[in-house]
């Protein structure tokens, strides 16, 4: 993807069952609008203590714990469902094309492309994993992205939904 075509770039973080922040959706919407893409930068969990342990005193850490790019799928689906429920249209759908991208530069890396539901599905193995929400997209990058497609077919059908 044109590195010149990227908008602001967001963090994704990991929802508990009382805090399920939504404000970074409303800059990738921001991004979409503008036809820029999205860089989601997923959370980490390092060195955390649990609110027991951390009421307690006690220096008693939490496993790490490293977001995938299925679970960041998962919460923005879901973010698009409360906001279709609420009666809001998104520039976002299931159907948006998104890039996984996990352990880059390593010689383990792996890159896939495909719809947002797709990446909910998808298993990229070990941390760190990032995603991108596509914008606008040029001939050339739809051209390298179907290289890297889950689904082929699939990627077709939505595809013509984001050509400049």
């Amino acid at each position: 993807l044109q590195l010149y075509n990227f908008g602001e770039t967001v963090s994704i973080v990991f929802w508990t069952d009382t805090w399920k922040p939504e404000s970074f959706f409303d800059k990738i919407k921001r991004n979409m609008q503008n036809g820029m893409h999205t860089l989601c930068l997923l959370d980490i969990k390092v060195k955390e203590q649990s609110l027991e342990n951390l009421m307690k005193g006690r220096k008693v850490y939490e496993p790490p714990r490293y977001m995938s790019v299925n679970q960041a799928a998962e919460q923005l689906l879901a973010i698009i469902q409360n906001r279709r429920l609420q009666g809001e249209t998104a520039e976002m759908t299931e159907n948006t094309i998104c890039v996984g991208l996990a352990r880059v530069g390593a010689a383990d890396q792996k890159i896939v492309s495909g719809t947002l539901y797709q990446m909910s599905t998808v298993e990229l193995g070990g941390p760190l994993h990032s995603l991108i929400v596509t914008g606008t997209m040029h001939p050339l990058e739809l051209e390298m992205l179907k290289l890297f497609s889950v689904d082929s077919s699939s990627f077709e059908k939505n595809i013509f939904q984001q050509i400049k």
